[in-house]
């Protein structure tokens, strides 16, 4: 029906009441769990499975996407699905078996339904309290995943009790992870350890010398705030394009993911302006080591310019960003990652240096190329320094 890697059988397999997963980017786990619970789904008549999320822009950019492209892959699965409604986020099958992808404002709210499997997604970003409401409710299986940055209560909670399975994974246990994505993966050893035990090798690990500790999450863009450009960082085949809006409001920086996405052309990212709001007038700030593909975005008509470049253009970029307080915009989900990843170097020491690793910044370096250009000169008063 599917092709399926080693995750996928383990979490089938497994008959314990919680089912942990543990593991490194691109590991595999929430796609092989979602196929566990389409295989279930199928199998047994009317069940009703639970995927939960932080919140909704994170589902709709993570599992809910993933459990798409897992039945538009499949003939004879899409041929078991009789409906998906998309604006509820309800997969439902000829046996009447349904799917729905949920998010919990409160443990109060997480109380109303019953299920027969749950799976947690991205556990780290929901509420221990929700967790257990949820989990209460459940009649079969609970299925839990995350990326281990620190410890947090899957960890204190969780993994004590008895009839939970832990199973650890990384890179190496998924069979469709590109060789290129493996090997900056594993590149990750020589620049920071710390990450690569959590990003590499999907092992607990405590992050620590974070570049921008302090942002706030905020629903939308004030009305009043005022465009100050877009930023731009050009992928491919396996690093996404990034597209960045940055706005300025109250001497604050507020921030919009626009795109990320691999496998766009130039063309492509063009094609995508109007429909995101980015007109012809607008600032658009990109990477400087691309002239040929700036080139040719303003051949459409648009306003792109080289960020800066110097040599130390990285760490003035990030101490003129720092000047500001950030607001991030909820749905702006694959920033709000690399934020939680973004930190400085350390020599064999441990002695931090005055230079980020490079990793998780799709995004952060367009902002870095909209302060290098657009905010150098700002009078904003100093809201962090270090």
């Amino acid at each position: 029906m599917f092709s399926v890697g080693p995750l996928y059988e383990a979490n089938l397999m497994a008959g314990e009441d919680v089912i942990v997963n543990q593991g490194g980017t691109s590991s595999g786990k929430t796609y092989s769990i979602l196929q566990v619970l389409f295989t279930k789904a199928i199998q047994a008549p009317y069940l009703v499975i639970t995927v939960v999320g932080q919140d909704i822009p994170n589902l709709k950019a993570g599992a809910l996407r993933d459990a798409e492209a897992i039945v538009a892959s499949s003939p004879d699965l899409s041929k078991l699905v009789v409906d998906y409604h998309k604006t509820d986020r309800i997969f439902k099958f000829w046996n009447g078996s349904v799917i729905e992808f949920k998010s919990y404002d409160s443990p109060q709210d997480a109380k109303s339904g019953k299920r027969d499997y749950l799976f947690i997604n991205e556990a780290n970003g929901i509420p221990y309290g929700i967790y257990t409401e949820l989990a209460m409710r459940t009649r079969k299986q609970v299925f839990i995943d995350y990326n281990p940055n620190a410890e947090f209560w899957v960890h204190s909670d969780v993994l004590i009790e008895k009839g939970v399975r832990l199973f650890i994974s990384d890179h190496r246990h998924n069979p469709f992870c590109p060789q290129k994505i493996r090997d900056k993966i594993e590149a990750l050893r020589f620049k920071d350890y710390e990450l690569f035990k959590v990003y590499g090798r999907g092992l607990t690990g405590k992050i620590e010398g974070l570049i921008f500790r302090n942002y706030s999450i905020v629903d939308e863009i004030p009305a009043a705030a005022e465009l100050i450009a877009h930023g731009l960082d050009f992928g491919f085949t396996n690093d996404p394009t990034g597209l960045l809006s940055v706005y300025k409001c109250d001497g604050e920086l507020w921030l919009k993911e626009r795109i990320y996405e691999t496998a766009l052309t130039n063309q492509d990212i063009a094609s995508k302006f109007p429909g995101l709001g980015v007109s012809l007038y607008d600032a658009i700030v990109a990477d400087s080591a691309e002239p040929k593909s700036i080139a040719e975005i303003n051949n459409f008509g648009y306003q792109v310019e080289s960020a800066q470049k110097g040599w130390d253009s990285v760490k003035n970029s990030i101490d003129i960003i720092k000047r500001f307080k950030l607001n991030v915009t909820r749905d702006s989900t694959n920033l709000r990652k690399e934020l939680n990843s973004y930190k400085w170097k350390q020599d064999k020491n441990g002695k931090t240096l005055n230079e980020p690793v490079d990793f998780l910044n799709h995004l952060i370096d367009p902002l870095r190329y909209v302060g290098l250009n657009k905010l150098a000169n700002s009078n904003s008063g100093i809201y962090d320094l270090r």
